[in-house]
């Protein structure tokens, strides 16, 4: 947590006639004036006051090589401040504990271990990890560590307790505010109902903002990239009794650390010399719909938009226009009727599952699927997260599905959500319904493609001989009067005579063109010539006919009418 205090070139000032060296001895206590350097200059370790007003001291450690204002990254005496800095010491005593005490002799602040009195000589150094570790002088084993007992951050390699012994240890403790570093409303640990899989972050006891749920990939969460060259990872680890998380740092990372500030914001940062300050990797809760159960059950905050927002399940639709009952089943479950699971990707799984140990993910599949009770399910392999008892990991849910997030690409995990009926039995009704359908309207359009294509030439053949069939006799109908000795015949009744010019009822083929049959009365009918000269009708006596100047008479068809 970065803060503004003393000016740097002051404290560097002070620093020159103040003890340097790494290491805390019986005989060389540690009074308000003096600070324990780490060897490599990367941590320092002294008094600090957090406000200008300079009431209240604590014994803490910050980084030492970063210019600017310290950033405190462990506090001793959190909740016991330091009222008059100048009496206060810390003291290695013969019991190898380190006491923090004022003049009266009042311990503000004590280590504890098992070191009977009289052993060997016990001494405290700070190491470069911003670990403050207390050693025999025979020894390189820790008694006690500061790692072990974290503030509000968490450093590089730093192990720190979830459970222990199925019971959950807080981890984290944020500060009370930007400038009291006392005990504030959030904490970050385990959760009671598996501490072995998944943290949460508490606002007093309400539950504030979960973490992702274990998943045995190396990197819990995503990966976490600084710059081009560097990566933080997150691990979690299982040894004897205890479950920890630690993270580690690759490439060029100079300093990194995981922090939980007063406001409830789990941070990891990295400092970036070029602009020298911190910057943000990543954070939780990522949004208003980040936070814990913020949009109901059966919903999940989508943080894959430009906005987040609260999204329904697939199969579910909201409860309200705001969500604030979160999402319903668009069709129920039902235990006699038939269901289907769909994948959902990338997902921060839901709370409030069960733990079915032991089993692949097929027999975590047959699990969900032959129990209706069984909403959704999803399936890890531990074998990479530590000496974990189990390498598998299968959860399912019985009830509401509640904290859910959505995520991009290479976070989270799939979830096998349960909806009723099953897609091929739908897509089976759907053609039931379509097929026939379609199978009618393809052959009513074959047919009529066969009907056209086989009878057009007639059709057009048929209406160019009756045009023409009708100019013709609407022509030699207009000489009728003139001639009275010559007898029409219709064209309607040429037609009903040659059957509509069958082929059945062709005789031949003459000069004048085709000769049809015809049995009704002894007529020859002479048609139009193929030229445009004059043209005769033969009925007992020639007949000349020339047509007026004034009209065109169009000459193509021959057609005789012959007697029987």
């Amino acid at each position: 947590m970065a803060m503004h205090y003393t000016p740097i070139f002051f404290l560097l000032f002070l620093s020159s006639f103040c003890k340097s060296d790494d290491q805390l001895t019986r005989t060389k206590p540690l009074t308000h004036d003096d600070i324990l350097i780490s060897k490599g200059g990367d941590f320092a370790l002294g008094f600090f006051s957090p406000t200008s007003s300079n009431k209240s001291f604590y014994l803490g450690i910050w980084y030492h090589s970063i210019p600017g204002p310290r950033t405190i990254v462990w506090v001793a005496n959190r909740d016991k401040p330091i009222t008059t800095p100048s009496s206060a010491v810390l003291t290695i005593t013969n019991g190898s504990q380190m006491v923090l005490s004022d003049s009266k002799g009042h311990n503000i602040w004590t280590t504890t271990n098992n070191i009977v009195a009289g052993g060997p000589e016990a001494f405290a150094v700070l190491l470069d990890s911003g670990n403050f570790v207390v050693r025999l002088s025979n020894a390189k084993d820790q008694m006690w560590q500061s790692f072990d007992h974290p503030t509000d951050t968490i450093l590089p390699n730093m192990r720190v307790l979830v459970s222990y012994k199925g019971q959950v240890a807080v981890s984290l403790v944020a500060w009370k505010g930007p400038d009291d570093p006392s005990s504030g409303d959030f904490s970050c640990g385990g959760d009671p109902s598996s501490p072995t899989l998944q943290r949460m972050i508490w606002n007093g006891t309400r539950p504030y903002c979960r973490s992702n749920v274990l998943n045995g990939v190396s990197v819990t969460g995503g990966v976490h990239l600084s710059n081009a060259s560097s990566v933080l990872f997150e691990t979690s680890l299982s040894l004897g009794d205890g479950f920890y998380y630690m993270f580690t740092v690759s490439g060029g990372l100079t300093f990194a650390r995981l922090t939980l500030d007063y406001t409830g914001m789990f941070r990891s940062l990295n400092w970036n010399p070029h602009l020298s300050s911190w910057t943000v990797i990543s954070e939780s809760p990522k949004a208003a719909c980040d936070l814990y159960a913020s949009c109901g059950p059966f919903s999940y905050c989508d943080l894959t938009g430009t906005v987040p927002a609260c999204q329904c399940l697939d199969g579910f639709e909201p409860s309200d226009l705001k969500f604030s009952r979160g999402c319903r089943r668009k069709e129920e479950l039902k235990c006699d009727k038939q269901s289907y699971f769909v994948t959902l990707p990338w997902m921060r799984i839901p709370d409030k599952f069960w733990h079915v140990k032991k089993i692949s993910f097929n027999e975590c599949a047959a699990e969900c699927s032959s129990n209706c009770s069984c909403i959704a399910y999803a399936y890890a392999n531990l074998s990479s997260v530590g000496a974990m008892a189990d390498s598998s990991r299968c959860l399912i849910w019985t009830g509401e599905l509640v904290d859910i997030g959505k995520f991009s690409m290479n976070y989270g995990e799939n979830l096998y959500l349960r909806l009723a009926n099953t897609p091929a039995d739908k897509r089976s009704s759907t053609i039931k319904i379509v097929l026939p359908i379609v199978a009618c309207l393809l052959l009513l359009t074959c047919i009529a493609l066969v009907w056209i294509c086989k009878h057009r030439g007639k059709m057009r053949k048929k209406e160019t001989q009756k045009k023409m069939m009708l100019e013709y006799f609407s022509t030699s109908n207009e000489l009728e009067g003139e001639n009275t000795e010559f007898s029409f015949i219709s064209f309607e009744d040429i037609l009903s005579a040659t059957n509509m010019f069958a082929d059945s009822n062709l005789l031949g083929r003459g000069g004048f063109g085709k000769v049809y049959k015809r049995s009704q009365t002894k007529q020859h009918l002479v048609g139009q010539r193929n030229d445009s000269q004059n043209f005769r009708f033969w009925y007992g006596k020639n007949i000349w006919c020339k047509p007026e100047p004034s009209k065109h008479y169009p000459c193509r068809w021959d057609i005789w009418l012959h007697v029987t």
